[in-house]
């Protein structure tokens, strides 16, 4: 985990989510003097508050860990429940990955049309 990459994607998400210290604190269960201090490459968190962090961020934790670039769209989405049902389209086996992909695909590409046709 890099001190410095780390430490910046917490606060640079901590604060595109709107959230204070004190609030990511209250939502990790961890005292805000915790976050200041992993905000600040000083302190490292323990992995079961790596997941906490990344749940509540709504991002992977190798995201926070190493900032894979996979991962960017991840830490962008806002609709939680969106994000969620992306997180379980993973773990489907590839052939119903596969029928989802299809569906969206032609969801979007209907949209577009309609659109143009307006």
């Amino acid at each position: 985990m890099t001190k410095n990459g780390f430490a910046k994607r917490l606060k640079d998400l901590r604060r595109q989510k709107d959230f204070s210290q004190a609030e990511l604190g209250r939502l990790t269960d961890l005292h805000y003097t915790h976050i200041g201090r992993y905000e600040r490459g000083i302190s490292k968190p323990s992995t079961d508050t790596l997941i906490k962090l990344a749940e509540v961020l709504g991002v992977t934790t190798d995201y926070l860990i190493e900032g894979a670039t996979g991962e960017v769209a991840k830490a962008k989405l806002e609709d939680r429940e969106l994000l969620y049902q992306f997180q379980e389209i993973e773990k489907l086996p590839e052939d119903d990955k596969m029928v989802v992909k299809k569906f969206l695909d032609a969801f979007i590409t209907k949209k577009k049309v309609q659109s143009i046709l307006k």
